[in-house]
């Protein structure tokens, strides 16, 4: 049973899809033609045969009503000729009764217990003068019985015409099974193979934006395989934006790391001729030095975070928004002391499943976006109501060309860039804000100011 199973998975990966589908197809529906075919030939049998009983027991009972007198012996012997009259004989149930001319008709035992009334009447075939006969038993009067027989050439040969013709029909069933069988494994794998031929290309070439076409066809009505070429194509697509995301984000993270670690290089090459500088100029090469790697610390983790696509589950756990919101005002206060922050907490409940480091991390870079553009002595207002989170400033304003790509990576708009930062804050405040189900819109807020909406 083993040995079976290992040769038929080995014929599986040897044969393609497409021939074992058609293989398929074509016994499924050969298996049905020759069964169509076997059917149709028992019932022509059946009927053929029924035919020829109707007509022997008709015969039967014709003989019985015109020879009532007549004794045991042959009375009608025609049967020699094909489509002649039945021939037929009367036979006692006694031996001793018979007489002394034979019978034309073979007579068993069976025949003596049918006259006897002992067994019911019968059918039975036998051969006459070389030709296929069949014959009828039956009772014929008190202690006698009447056989009735007929030659079945006409029933064999209607018999093997049939036979014949359904021998043909079932080949030809066969070979059109055998043709649809191709066609629809031609035709239904189709997609699969341009599906195929789509993946190889991608993986030769890793270029990600090769799609499969899907044959026309209503919206909404379509068949298995259609769908999955169209949700491969919808794979393809995002697997293109992931790629051109990553990429951006690496031509732009090295665009962004240029200018510092240059400036890096030149204050460390500074400091290393030492000797030759002033105390004043070492303590402004080494000021500089721990000032630009703390900048290029903050923009690689910030790097890191925006790397990240989601949130690991483990790491989620309830958090009281209303307590966190307040603890990073405190913190906002402390890093801008000439920045007043006004919180106003709705005094219901709002607890989240997330990530308390980064919900925090949301909160801070929106904050620190805030205070970064609030002229000295403005206040930043915080909100937090049920579901909704708002924080507003009082400074420029965003202009509505930049409004669409304030969350963009490394956007910096024209006022903002003599100022610190390096245009990663809202963008990681969006991508912290979606991994936990929520959505972080800009806007400009009624008398001036930008204020930005954190919708749970």
């Amino acid at each position: 049973m083993s040995g079976g199973r290992r040769l038929g998975a080995r014929w599986r990966r040897r044969r393609p899809l497409r021939t074992r589908l058609a293989l398929a197809t074509t016994a499924a529906v050969a298996l049905v033609a020759v069964g169509i075919c076997a059917a149709a030939f028992f019932v022509i049998r059946y009927k053929l045969y029924q035919q020829l009983d109707q007509n022997l027991a008709q015969s039967a009972t014709l003989i019985r009503q015109q020879h009532q007198d007549t004794g045991a012996g042959v009375v009608t012997g025609e049967c020699h000729f094909l489509g002649a009259p039945a021939c037929a004989q009367i036979v006692p149930a006694s031996p001793a009764d018979d007489p002394s001319k034979p019978y034309l008709l073979p007579v068993a035992p069976a025949t003596r217990q049918v006259a006897a009334a002992q067994q019911r009447p019968y059918y039975t075939n036998f051969t006459l003068e070389g030709h296929p006969a069949r014959m009828y038993t039956t009772t014929y009067g008190k202690g006698e019985a009447i056989q009735v027989a007929l030659r079945a050439d006409i029933a064999d040969r209607g018999v093997r015409q049939a036979a014949s013709l359904l021998a043909l029909t079932g080949a030809g069933g066969v070979l059109v099974a055998a043709g649809l069988g191709y066609w629809v494994s031609r035709t239904g794998l189709s997609p699969l193979t341009r599906l195929t031929a789509t993946a190889e290309r991608i993986a030769a070439t890793r270029d990600a934006r090769h799609r499969i076409e899907l044959p026309p066809g209503p919206p909404g009505r379509e068949d298995e395989v259609t769908r999955l070429a169209a949700t491969f194509n919808t794979m393809l697509g995002e697997l293109e934006q992931s790629v051109t995301a990553q990429r951006r984000l690496v031509a732009d993270a090295s665009h962004e790391l240029r200018t510092p670690l240059t400036a890096l290089r030149t204050n460390a090459e500074l400091l290393a001729r030492a000797d030759r500088l002033s105390a004043a100029q070492r303590d402004r090469a080494s000021g500089a030095l721990s000032r630009q790697l703390r900048e290029v610390t903050g923009l690689v983790n910030d790097l890191i975070e925006l790397a990240r696509d989601e949130e690991p589950h483990p790491l989620l756990e309830q958090v009281d928004l209303a307590s966190l919101t307040r603890h990073v005002v405190d913190v906002a206060r402390s890093h801008w002391p000439g920045t007043p922050f006004t919180l106003t907490v709705d005094e219901t409940p709002f607890v989240i499943a997330g990530v308390p480091a980064r919900l925090s991390r949301l909160l801070t870079n929106l904050l620190d976006n805030a205070a970064k553009f609030s002229p000295a002595g403005s206040p930043v207002e915080v909100a937090l109501s049920a579901r909704e989170l708002t924080v507003r400033d009082h400074g420029p304003g965003i202009s509505p060309s930049d409004l669409p790509h304030v969350f963009d990576r490394f956007y910096r708009a024209d006022a903002a860039r003599a100022l610190p930062g390096s245009g990663l804050g809202l963008a990681m405040a969006r991508q912290i804000a979606r991994a936990h189900g929520a959505e972080l819109v800009a806007e400009g807020a009624p008398g001036g100011g930008a204020l930005f909406r954190l919708t749970f």
